[in-house]
């Protein structure tokens, strides 16, 4: 029995003594088998959006009650979700080849604007703009008519990215060549990139603005690789999970929670100068998208096995840290 206790430590599961999430609620979805895809939470209004893409859905859960309240149909392939509080507006990138808005009282579509392959989607509150990932370009549109403002032209494929308003910056995480291009807010072209040479690809991507460090999830050859904002650097790798599909950087714990496909959330810390997996909690299979907000992480499962349809689930981080 110690044996086995030992193993399960060496491993890096979550034990009683040890865990980092703590699963709170459970909160059941519609739809049929396959992957979801990305998330956003409104944490003031309680509420979670869900790119429920096997059912072409965008799905609206009202935290407050625990509830599945609405389904947005039509979504074809349905990826990116971005939550904009001050507009209360959500936009969707839908890989059919939209990025769509909506105003979030009654859920009535304010545009849909072309966009060929789109995926990740973000919003810069400062500008009042969104920005699109679609194939090798990061369009920007006006938040609130879809006007596309500008293209930008990329040298390969985007993924993840991270809008950094201060810096005026944005990293865009590409493969084929790997790297990570810098992307000037103002002038609306590359600027710098980093190489990304400790693994063959990069997907998503979170940032520690303070300390100047950008953290890169590699899903092939499994590992998150950390930036430094100023030299564009390596500075070290993480050995994770295989298959990441979220990253999000935690500051107040100064933690990475990684969400991977490999059935397990990797939680990451830094403990003196070396970065390690504090813990893995095992997950349902394909879990591989999740979003941070206001000390909870929310995490997508597909429909499993016996079930009727797939579902959120909740942690809180330990300890509980005032906002």
């Amino acid at each position: 029995m110690a044996f086995a206790v030992l193993a399960l430590m060496a491993a890096g599961v979550a034990t009683a003594a040890d865990e980092s999430l703590v699963l709170l609620q459970t909160i059941p979805l519609k739809g049929v088998d396959g992957k979801l895809d990305h998330l956003a939470v409104d944490s003031k209004g309680q509420r979670l959006f869900v790119a429920n893409k096997p059912n072409n859905t965008l799905d609206i859960v009202d935290l407050k009650t625990g509830k599945m309240v609405r389904q947005i149909a039509d979504q074809g392939k349905v990826s990116g979700v971005e939550y904009a509080a001050d507009l209360d507006m959500v936009y969707v990138g839908n890989g059919a080849g939209v990025c769509n808005a909506f105003e979030c009282k009654e859920y009535k579509q304010v545009f849909s604007t072309p966009a060929k392959g789109a995926d990740n989607v973000h919003y810069h509150s400062g500008n009042k703009t969104v920005y699109v990932a679609h194939g090798p370009t990061l369009s920007v549109l006006d938040a609130k008519t879809g006007e596309i403002k500008t293209a930008v032209k990329l040298p390969g494929e985007a993924h993840g990215f991270k809008i950094d308003e201060k810096a005026g910056k944005v990293f865009v995480v590409l493969t084929k060549p790997s790297m990570v291009a810098v992307v000037s807010i103002e002038k609306h072209e590359i600027t710098d990139k980093f190489a990304l040479t400790l693994s063959d690809a990069g997907s998503p991507i979170a940032q520690d603005a303070a300390n100047n460090l950008l953290f890169v999830g590699c899903p092939k050859k499994p590992m998150v690789i950390v930036f430094d904002t100023k030299t564009g650097k390596e500075l070290t790798s993480i050995v994770i999970p295989a298959g990441i599909d979220d990253l999000y950087f935690d500051s107040a714990r100064h933690r990475l929670y990684a969400s991977c496909g490999e059935s397990v959330l990797a939680v990451i810390e830094k403990k003196e100068s070396k970065y390690e997996v504090i813990s893995s909690l095992e997950t349902p299979k394909f879990s591989r998208t999740c979003v941070w907000g206001s000390g909870k992480l929310y995490l997508g499962v597909p429909k499993q096995e016996g079930k009727d349809g797939p579902e959120v689930r909740i942690y809180e981080a330990k300890p509980v840290i005032a906002d």
